[in-house]
């Protein structure tokens, strides 16, 4: 067995080449950004006008001028007007330019509006107020959004502010999720005694949606022939295997042996940890297998452990922040193991977060994962973990 630290760089030192593709920009959503966004003109492009109201010249009322006539309206989208007489208004549409020769606006709410003259009702108002200036968020040409950013709405609608129809992108990796064993049905079938219905592909696959990645699904007997050639065409079709199932020590578990006649380099098999030991991870010279364990915490815990950074590693994305969170309450675990707690993070009113253990019955007990969020990972080297003490958490909500 390998330790988790060395399983992970192992991991790391196993990346797919990075390929960058452009999509639209209606397509992005999701996907690791690997250009940098820069700003074509100021924003905002000209003195934004933020309410509606009118626009005057604030000298006049510091002068103690109440009454304004209007001179014109100045909507959003319309070219920019002049203010012609300082004693004047302007009616003045939020998102509109600001008039040349006015400095602020008033909201209508503060003024009356009666035979085209507008008194403001108010006896205070600042100068150059409930204007948004030009080039006060970004000026022309800075670099907005850098390489590695998983795109969000948050910057979709940034690209769409400075024309970016289309966007440079990490391509994503063609992945194909397989689950295997006989004692396995379809979740529309009723199980007889000695079934159960598959359950692992459809985690994997959420949490790669979850991800950005659609993937499709296949499912396989315990038998060598049918497993040998399904695996040879899915190792040549797809550039990441995730097998659920079949790497353990039982006598049908054959992936180990099968990935190794269809000349997988197998880069390591068993991991030091709890649950998750007899993960599998190899690869050819264009696809990578990742094998995890049948049981579905054990294989939950691989996907999110190790699968998750390896593809974020892979697509040049900023890794997902891993914070240290405290234990709420003890733990006791003798086995020379890393070990992954399931936790639910509780939020004292005093401030802070906590990690409260949840009892579960092993890593077959995928129900338990519905009242967790997560993992804390416990370091091996000892078999009592104390309240207070801080471990790397990993959360899946």
């Amino acid at each position: 067995m390998i330790s988790v630290q060395q399983a992970t760089q192992i991991i790391l030192d196993n990346l797919q080449p990075l390929v960058i593709e452009s999509i639209p920009l209606t397509a992005a959503n999701g996907r690791i950004l690997q250009e940098n966004l820069t700003t074509d003109r100021d924003l905002p492009p000209f003195d934004r006008v933020t309410m509606d109201g009118i626009a005057i010249h604030y000298a006049n009322f510091e002068r103690g001028q109440r009454s304004f006539k209007i001179e014109s309206i100045g909507a959003a989208g319309s070219p920019q007007t002049t203010l012609k007489n300082p004693e004047n208004c302007i009616e003045i549409m939020t998102g509109a330019m600001l008039p040349i020769d006015a400095d602020t606006v008033i909201r209508y709410e503060d003024v009356e509006i009666e035979n085209g003259i507008a008194t403001i009702q108010i006896d205070e108002i600042r100068h150059r107020q409930n204007i948004h200036f030009r080039g006060i968020d970004r000026k022309a040409g800075t670099i907005v959004t850098q390489p590695g950013t998983r795109i969000s709405s948050a910057e979709i609608g940034l690209a769409a502010s400075v024309g970016k129809a289309n966007l440079q992108v990490s391509k994503l990796p063609k992945i194909q999720i397989i689950s295997t064993g006989d004692e396995l049905i379809e979740v529309d079938k009723t199980p007889l005694p000695h079934q159960i219905r598959t359950s692992n592909v459809y985690t994997i696959k959420a949490a790669l949606e979850n991800w950005g990645i659609a993937a499709d699904r296949l499912h396989l007997l315990d038998d060598k022939e049918e497993l040998r050639t399904k695996l040879r065409n899915s190792l040549r079709d797809y550039d990441v295997l995730i097998l659920s199932g079949g790497v353990s020590k039982g006598k049908f578990d054959f992936i180990p042996e099968i990935l190794e006649e269809l000349k997988v380099e197998k880069l390591f098999h068993r991991v030091r940890q709890r649950p998750g030991k007899p993960f599998w991870f190899g690869r050819t010279s264009d696809t990578f297998v990742f094998a995890l364990p049948g049981n579905p915490v054990s294989s939950f815990i691989c996907l999110n452990r190790y699968f998750r950074r390896w593809l974020e590693h892979s697509l040049h994305s900023t890794p997902t922040a891993r914070p240290r969170i405290p234990l709420a309450a003890p733990v006791h675990f003798k086995p020379d193991l890393s070990y992954f707690v399931q936790v639910k993070l509780q939020y004292p009113p005093e401030g802070g977060i906590t990690a409260l253990p949840i009892e579960g019955n092993g890593s077959g007990d995928f129900a338990n994962l519905t009242n967790a969020d997560g993992f804390l990972e416990l370091e091996r080297g000892k078999d009592e973990y104390g309240v207070g003490e801080v471990f790397d958490f990993l959360g899946w909500r």
